[in-house]
């Protein structure tokens, strides 16, 4: 079968991660995956995160209560991308410092949560770089690299990286989410239309896992571009 952009069921979307895109922030990048582009941009702050709010009438004066506009989706995938680069982080070597990871959706064709993630890898790892390069830690506090893809049954057939109208008519819709030591750190699965089976999830993540270690290729060739060169994970 060949999709309708031209592709076979278990190919990728062509990939391209940009390093270094905004030369202001500790660590950046454009990642294009077809028709999809998302910006992601890494700020280190030496402080922790305020661990408290301020009520309303807890002073003499009123204290306004903070806003957020973030929708329930917005913050799925805000703790989704956190717990994705928290995985393969030696948070024990970061030290007191707060790591804020920006991603903004530049062009959506599906695939952008998947996208995102993907990219904040590239972008945290030069963003620690540069920490090592400078001593303010001693050495890289990464123990691989993390990349995600999407995955689901159109007409069906199993298809991988799903673009927006191949997602909008898929039957099963997964988001997958892999280390590059071999480990799943999250398998978002959904039927559609119909429950599936486990014979039906075993095959998406068979047809995941081969896509992210492309994926994880892309990586590395963008941070080799940016100057860091990462040891491959033991095993």
């Amino acid at each position: 079968m060949i999709r309708k952009d031209g592709r076979r069921p278990n190919e990728l979307r062509p990939v391209r991660i940009t390093p270094g895109y905004l030369p202001q922030a500790e660590g950046s990048v454009l990642i294009d995956m077809g028709n999809t582009s998302v910006l992601c941009a890494v700020t280190v702050e030496d402080r922790v995160p305020r661990e408290y709010g301020m009520l309303p009438r807890s002073t003499n004066t009123r204290t306004p209560r903070e806003q957020s506009a973030r929708s329930g989706r917005t913050a799925e995938i805000q703790r989704l991308i956190g717990r994705s680069l928290r995985s393969i982080a030696r948070l024990d070597l970061l030290g007191e410092r707060t790591f804020v990871v920006d991603c903004d959706v530049i062009k959506a064709d599906g695939g952008t949560r998947t996208a995102a993630i993907t990219g904040a890898y590239v972008a945290l790892a030069q963003a620690l770089h540069t920490l090592v390069e400078k001593k303010a830690i001693n050495t890289m506090p990464l123990r691989c690299a993390v990349a995600a893809v999407s995955a689901g049954v159109v007409d069906a057939m199993p298809l991988l990286d799903l673009n927006y109208d191949e997602d909008f008519r898929a039957a099963l819709d997964f988001n997958v989410v892999m280390t590059e030591a071999g480990e799943f750190v999250e398998a978002q699965g959904t039927g559609e239309s119909h429950p599936f089976t486990r014979a039906e999830m075993n095959d998406i993540l068979d047809l995941c896992e081969a896509g992210i270690r492309k994926l994880f290729e892309a990586q590395r060739t963008a941070l080799a571009e940016a100057g860091v060169i990462l040891p491959a994970p033991a095993g």
